[in-house]
C-alpha cells in the first residue's frame, strides 16, 4: 500500500492558479465537515445523459471527498445521501440509487477498512431494502473498533424525524420512570439523536447554489459555518474542497460571543 499524502503539495499537487495551497492551516481544519450533496440530476440533464448516470459521477465525488478529508485531518466527514423525502422520487430512480448504494460500499469497505475510516450510519436504517441495509449495516458493524476519520452517512435521514424519535426515546423513559422529566436538557436531547457521540459540524458544504438546509442536521448545525457553491457535485473535486476550507478559516467564529 503506498503512503497516504501528507504535505499540501502532496494533498493538492495541481491546484488552480487563483488557489494558494499553502495558504491553508491543517491545525485549523475543522473537526467535522457536512456535505449535502445536491447537482447530480441537473449535471446529467446538461450532458444530455440519464439521471442515474450523474449519480454514479456523484460516487466519483464522494471517493474524493472522502480520500481529501481524511488526508488534510477532518476528524468526521458526513455526506447526505438519501433523505426521508427522495422516497417520492420515481421508483425507478430510487431503486437504482438503493443498488448504487450497496455496490458502491460493496466495492470501497475493503479501502475504508485499510484507512481505518469508521462509518455511521444516519437514518431510519430499518426501513432501507434488506440488500442495501445488509451491506450498510455489515460495513458499519465491521469498522466499528476502527480509530480514523468517521464517515456518516445520512440515508432514509430527515432531521425532523430524527427529532420527533428522540423526543419519543425520552418520553417512553419518563413513562417508565427510569427518567425525570426536570433531568432532560439539551445533553440528554442530543445523547437520543442518530449522531450520538460526535461532535456538531463546523462546516457545511452544499453544491448547487442551492440556498436551503433540506432538513439536515437541523440541531447540529446551529453554530455551523455555512459554504454555498455553485458547482453541481460531480465536480465538486479536492480543488472545490480546497476553496470551502480556505474559506471556512477565514471566518471568525463567535458562538454567539462578541469577539
Amino acid at each position: 500500500m503506498s503512503a497516504r499524502p501528507t504535505t499540501l503539495a502532496e494533498i493538492f499537487p495541481e491546484p488552480p492558479a487563483d488557489l494558494d495551497r499553502e495558504a491553508l492551516d491543517l491545525a485549523a481544519i475543522p473537526r467535522h465537515v457536512a456535505i449535502i450533496m445536491d447537482g447530480n440530476g441537473r449535471w446529467a440533464q446538461a450532458r444530455g445523459l440519464d439521471r442515474g448516470e450523474g449519480h454514479k459521477a456523484g460516487i466519483r465525488a464522494v471517493r474524493e471527498a472522502i480520500t481529501t478529508c481524511n488526508d488534510v485531518g477532518v476528524r468526521c466527514l458526513t455526506i447526505y445521501s438519501f433523505s426521508t423525502e427522495n422516497w417520492k422520487r420515481p421508483q425507478d430512480e430510487v431503486k437504482g440509487l438503493m443498488t448504487l448504494f450497496a455496490e458502491t460500499m460493496s466495492a470501497e469497505v475493503k479501502g475504508l477498512m485499510a484507512e481505518g475510516v469508521r462509518i455511521k450510519l444516519l437514518g431510519r436504517t430499518d426501513e432501507l431494502p434488506l440488500a442495501t441495509r445488509t451491506v450498510l449495516c455489515g460495513a458499519e458493524k465491521a469498522s466499528e473498533s476502527n480509530t480514523g476519520m468517521t464517515l456518516a452517512i445520512a440515508i432514509n435521514y430527515g432531521s425532523r424525524t430524527e427529532m420527533a424519535d428522540a423526543a419519543r426515546s425520552l418520553a417512553a423513559d419518563v413513562a417508565a420512570g427510569t427518567l425525570r422529566p426536570g433531568d432532560i436538557d439539551e445533553a440528554a436531547f442530543e445523547q437520543r439523536l442518530y449522531t450520538a457521540g460526535l461532535p456538531d459540524p463546523d462546516l457545511l458544504i452544499r453544491t448547487s447554489g442551492e440556498l436551503r438546509l433540506s432538513n439536515f442536521l437541523l440541531w447540529q448545525l446551529a453554530y455551523a459555518e455555512f459554504y454555498i457553491t455553485d458547482v453541481l457535485w460531480p465536480d465538486f473535486d479536492r480543488y472545490e474542497l480546497l476553496r470551502a476550507l480556505l474559506a471556512y478559516q477565514g471566518r471568525n467564529r463567535r458562538f454567539g460571543e462578541v469577539k
